[in-house]
């Protein structure tokens, strides 16, 4: 179910898809919101409450003034507080995040009981050459979803089960904005490694054999480095949540169920 609340004159919104189980919170990747956790919560169903936020300018949450690595983390703690989830929970966080996740835990080690990074590397250096640079001119709205559609050329596939219509008919609008986007992608550069060695609770690092974000030797390296720290490598590319969500899924109900 669809909740939201208020935080530093935002609006965050955020999934609960509710059950008797431990609470997870559950962090998106770039470019994509809560949502996309639907069918990790279906395989976690009876174990475990997937708490899902579409996190600052992404889904259905408000743009925010800002996308540096504290926000995102001041937002996680928001949801966390309005919840009265005070114990610590497992987080789990996917590319953009599982950086959060870890800093998360990093800043609030009180609140995270496990971590599951899902190919999230530790020393980030985006290039212009990247994928990602799709999104320089990248219209935010369009009359129609078909021009929205058309305009993400190669990355169609990824925006366009987000897009939204705007109030009132008057067309559609990105799940994002692309500027946003590009600003928190930016924000991300730089060698995380000191934050990832600041937390010792249980985590599973989740590696793609193809990956651009993580490859994996920097992958084992923060597994040997970090004590009480587990491996699984999945094949694929970094978009393996969506390429091999079962053996996602497969991977993190382990780690879980060894806690």
């Amino acid at each position: 179910m669809r909740h939201e609340l208020k935080t530093d004159d935002r609006t965050l919104s955020y999934l609960d898809f509710g059950g008797a189980g431990r609470p997870l919170l559950a962090l998106h990747g770039g470019m994509s919101e809560g949502a996309a956790f639907t069918g990790l919560a279906e395989a976690l169903r009876g174990q475990w409450r997937v708490i899902a936020p579409d996190q600052r300018g992404h889904g259905d949450s408000d743009r925010a003034p800002d996308y540096r690595r504290e926000g995102y983390v001041r937002d996680a703690v928001a949801l966390l507080d309005h919840l009265g989830l005070d114990s610590p929970v497992a987080v789990l966080g996917y590319s953009l995040g599982g950086l959060n996740a870890y800093h998360l835990a990093a800043a609030h080690p009180g609140r995270v009981s496990a971590l599951v990074n899902i190919d999230a590397g530790v020393e980030v250096r985006p290039a212009e050459s990247d994928w990602f640079g799709f999104l320089r001119g990248l219209p935010y709205t369009a009359p129609t979803r078909e021009e929205l559609i058309d305009a993400a050329g190669a990355a169609a596939e990824l925006v366009a089960p987000g897009l939204r219509p705007l109030p009132g008919g008057t067309g559609w609008r990105m799940p994002f904005h692309p500027q946003d986007m590009l600003d928190s992608i930016e924000e991300c550069r730089g060698d995380h490694w000191d934050t990832w060695l600041a937390s010792d609770c249980p985590a599973l690092v989740i590696n793609a054999t193809r990956s651009h974000a993580l490859p994996r030797a920097t992958a084992e390296a923060m597994v040997d480095r970090r004590p009480r720290t587990s491996y699984a490598l999945l094949d694929g590319d970094h978009f393996v949540p969506f390429t091999d969500p079962d053996g996602v899924h497969r991977a993190v109900a382990q780690f879980l169920s060894s806690l």
